[in-house]
């Protein structure tokens, strides 16, 4: 096949998914008329054309990082009669109800030259996904470093028009599909090991690659699906002024906790290989749970008092101010009774939430938590077998009769390899992981790593 017809292809395949084509969107001009319309709509305002022009020098921005941040959150605008006008880019609260529409062969000028993007897809008019296409024969490389070309080009699109919304690229010659995050110069360029510009393919529940771009376009660019990897799964470091995106396995991971909360069906257990960015998925997980309603708290448990200041710090490097410190049990204690939103999600030892669970402490601190008791807790342990065996997994489980606990393990513990562990001092039974969190959640293991 060409690459025109790849692209013509693609276009159909995007049109099945219920996507606008717009071939009379081909250069700025139509872009930002475009653009026009449904921020107008959206937002149920007309502007006159000076305010426009306003609102666009106003959100145009060559750095990408303020520009994700922009896509994501509400916005004040003055009016030319003074008053403000709040605003969203797109639907934020369900971003499936936006609109969608693919473009192709959109020019747009640089300082020297013009370049030609392939695909393009807009949601609400805003351009999130650049799409390049190469002939089977030529490498999905080429086409990497085709896009990062044109953003070092001087004055490109990228710096100076709506491109700097784009969150997403996807390379692909057909059999083969790549996708990466946009991203400030630092955090985009290649060099041998690709440090600088993470690649990712796209896989199933089972970790099988998705490659091929009808099948990658079916389960990653259906609307809803792309809407969540958007808004959901790919995390702003505000501390780096980074866009980073979740791999596969950790989207799953997140979806299958969050589900098994809302449906309640208990607990359950998540087997990632040590190095897999497990502290990512687990704060990708509690921030989802932070809004949602239904649950009281949540509590992240590591085992060690090193571990809880470096995944505190991790949690704030994702989102600045996150979680605080528990620098001793008392702390913990008034952050679980805080109904303040910023004390929803703890972080802490497995060492103070025993103490404050243990009716033998002088300071009362079970006696304080009493209120507690009929709470919905979530309780997410990493690594989750150094810890919670025997006597803290027993007082947790009988304090809290509504919580639900989740873990974290590189080694799960089967029949074969459990042993009787002391703990405490006192024999504990054989366990497994099945045998304290009910059922595996998802798998991705060495085998898959290598793989």
């Amino acid at each position: 096949m060409t690459e025109q017809e790849i692209e013509q292809s693609l276009i159909e395949k995007l049109g099945e998914l219920k996507y606008s084509y717009r071939p009379d969107i081909r250069d700025r001009a139509a872009l930002d008329k475009n653009f026009r319309e449904k921020f107008e709509a959206l937002n149920r305002v007309n502007l006159t054309d000076g305010e426009f022009q306003r609102l666009l020098e106003q959100i145009i921005s060559p750095d990408v990082f303020a520009a994700a941040r922009h896509l994501r959150e509400r916005n004040s605008f003055e009016r030319d009669d003074g008053t403000p006008l709040y605003y969203t880019l797109v639907n934020i609260k369900d971003w499936c109800k936006n609109t969608f529409e693919v473009v192709n062969q959109l020019r747009i000028n640089t300082d020297n030259t013009h370049h030609r993007y392939d695909v393009m897809l807009l949601i609400n008019g805003v351009p999130v996904v650049q799409i390049e296409l190469k002939t089977l024969t030529i490498t999905p490389r080429r086409a990497m470093e085709q896009i990062v070309d044109y953003k070092n080009d001087p004055g490109n699109g990228y710096s100076k028009t709506l491109l700097c919304f784009v969150q997403l690229f996807i390379v692909s010659n057909r059999s083969d599909t790549w996708y990466f995050a946009n991203n400030n110069h630092r955090h985009f360029s290649f060099n041998a090991d690709e440090r600088f510009l993470p690649l990712y393919q796209f896989a199933s529940p089972d970790n099988k690659k998705i490659t091929h771009l009808d099948s990658f376009a079916e389960t990653f660019l259906a609307k809803c699906a792309l809407s969540e990897m958007i808004s959901r799964y790919m995390v702003l470091v505000a501390s780096e002024q980074k866009l980073l995106m979740m791999r596969p396995y950790q989207i799953y991971a997140v979806k299958n906790i969050v589900a098994c909360i809302q449906q309640n069906t208990g607990n359950g257990y998540i087997w990632h290989t040590t190095g897999s960015g497990k502290t990512l998925t687990s704060f990708k997980a509690s921030t989802l749970l932070k809004d949602n309603p239904a649950v009281d708290k949540c509590l992240f448990v590591v085992d060690r008092k090193d571990l809880d200041r470096q995944t505190r710090e991790e949690f704030n490097k994702f989102q600045e101010g996150c979680v605080e410190e528990n620098t001793n049990t008392e702390t913990l204690v008034r952050r679980l009774l805080s109904d303040d939103y910023a004390d929803k999600v703890i972080v802490t030892t497995i060492q103070k939430l025993g103490l404050a669970l243990d009716g033998s402490n002088k300071r009362n601190y079970k006696e304080r938590l009493e209120p507690l008791r009929k709470q919905r807790m979530v309780f997410i342990f990493d690594e989750c077998h150094r810890s919670q065996f025997g006597e803290n997994h027993k007082a947790i489980k009988e304090f809290f009769p509504h919580a639900q606990l989740f873990g974290f393990t590189g080694t799960p513990i089967f029949e074969d390899n459990a042993n009787y562990q002391k703990i405490e001092g006192e024999q504990a039974t054989l366990k497994t992981t099945q045998d304290i969190f009910q059922q595996e959640l998802h798998a991705y293991t060495i085998t898959h790593a290598i793989e």
